[in-house]
């Protein structure tokens, strides 16, 4: 078992400790986590209220989706260069605005301006929590990852009973104007406890995860090398999947006949819909660390190969028994539980081949391929608008199983390779030392 190696920086502050820090972010990511993972619970209401398609009405998730990835890049670097604080806190301000102008929005167009403020909130409390975490955990940077990201997975799952309860009972636009108002508000006052890591931090010579580069690559020289972009591509196969698996699960669970059926698992009763969204909410959050700790001690890719051909499988099974409703929940959470590690497993690979001086802004260029994948959300609509499901999933099964090979076969040399340029001072050993 790894032991706990990372020094402590200068400060006597309290709060510069690594897992006060981990604590910090992980309460912020489980008040941003509903803007995404409960937002299917809304689609229906809305749309029988104002008679518009579920096509038309998921564009706020895309939306959502793309402006929460495209800028953290650019938050991130202000975050590298200015610190966490106020980026957290600004997150805060913005998300309670989103749902606050859902709450009353009548129009299309007032959500999507809702989905977008949301999306930049959410974006920045997201992308600053998962840069401060691989910044103060070098040697277990999965784990760390996997803890923060699980927030986001899982923080929804307490609250998704009560959110169905409440839209029931008095209305989503009230559940909106509720939700705004805890989640915003705890989300701006712990952001005034959250700190980066000193620049003696840096400079120390800490245990690293294993495979990883002791190189600090700028976001420019990141995006210059072939590996990035190889995971690029790999992590949009994988997140399109997912996301649609969690704007549609409600869509699904309706066409498939099961949403409304009860379902007793584990000494609890549910209807099919919100049993599902529980459980995998729940196991969307563990993924995170467990995956992240496995890769921490027998590889990266050697754990995205087994966690994505698992998800293919999932979604295949998903396809073909999903009109059970106790498979229905069960298999959608193994879908859940094989698609969540993305997000520490990613972060993690990116920071040990490029550095963590700019580990934020680093692992927001690659936090931007989720809102690539996001853009293929409405489509599945379309594509499933007489209620057939199985064309999708059959794509997003080999896009996951497809990506499984080549983090085995791709990625893996190409990375091994490229980190062993860094150390013998190749051709493309431009990336610098931390001096900070």
């Amino acid at each position: 078992m790894a032991t706990d190696t990372i020094p402590r920086p200068a400060s006597t502050s309290g709060l510069s400790s690594p897992w006060v820090q981990l604590c910090v972010g992980l309460v912020c990511m489980i008040m941003v986590a509903n803007y995404q993972y409960g937002w299917t619970l809304f689609v229906l209401p809305i749309g029988e209220k104002f008679g518009w398609s579920k096509a038309a009405i998921q564009v706020t998730f895309t939306l959502f989706v793309l402006f929460e990835t495209w800028l953290v890049p650019a938050e991130g670097w202000l975050v590298d260069k200015f610190g966490p604080r106020w980026m957290i806190v600004s997150g805060g301000v913005l998300v309670l605005f989103s749902w606050l102008f859902m709450s009353f929005a009548s129009s299309l167009a007032m959500f999507y301006f809702a989905g977008i403020i949301g999306g930049i909130g959410a974006g920045a409390v997201y992308g600053t929590c998962i840069g401060n975490a691989v910044k103060w955990f070098p040697g277990r940077r999965g784990l760390a990852a996997g803890i923060t990201a699980a927030g986001f997975g899982m923080g929804s799952a307490l609250t998704i009973i009560p959110i169905a309860n409440m839209i029931k009972n008095t209305g989503y636009e009230h559940t909106f104007l509720t939700f705004a108002l805890i989640q915003g508000i705890v989300v701006i006052i712990f952001g005034f406890f959250i700190m980066a890591p000193s620049a003696s931090f840096f400079t120390a010579a800490p245990k690293i995860a294993p495979g990883a580069s002791r190189y600090q690559a700028t976001p420019g020289q990141m995006l210059s090398t072939p590996v990035f972009w190889v995971m690029y591509l790999m992590f949009v196969m994988m997140a399109s999947g997912g996301l649609m698996a969690t704007a549609q699960l409600a869509p699904i669970a309706n066409d498939f006949g099961v949403a409304k059926t009860p379902v007793s698992l584990l000494g609890l009763t549910m209807p099919a819909l919100t049993f599902a969204l529980f459980l995998d909410r729940i196991l969307n959050g563990l993924t995170r660390p467990f995956f992240g700790w496995v890769s921490d001690h027998i590889g990266r890719e050697q754990t995205m190969f087994i966690a994505f051909v698992i998800e293919g499988l999932g979604i295949i099974a998903l396809a073909n028994l999903g009109t059970n409703p106790v498979w229905f929940v069960i298999l959608s959470g193994l879908v859940f539980f094989a698609w969540g590690e993305i997000y520490s497993l990613f972060p993690s690979t990116v920071t040990d081949t490029y550095g963590a001086t700019y580990a934020t802004a680093n692992t927001g260029f690659m936090y931007t391929a989720k809102g690539t994948a996001a853009l293929l959300v409405p489509f599945t609509s379309l594509i499933a608008a007489k209620g057939n499901w199985h064309p999708v999933f059959m794509m997003a099964a080999t896009l996951a199983i497809i990506a499984g090979l080549m983090a085995i076969f791709v990625l893996k040399p190409m990375r091994s390779a490229y980190t062993s340029r860094l150390s013998t001072g190749g051709a493309d050993a431009t990336p610098k030392l931390a001096t900070r």
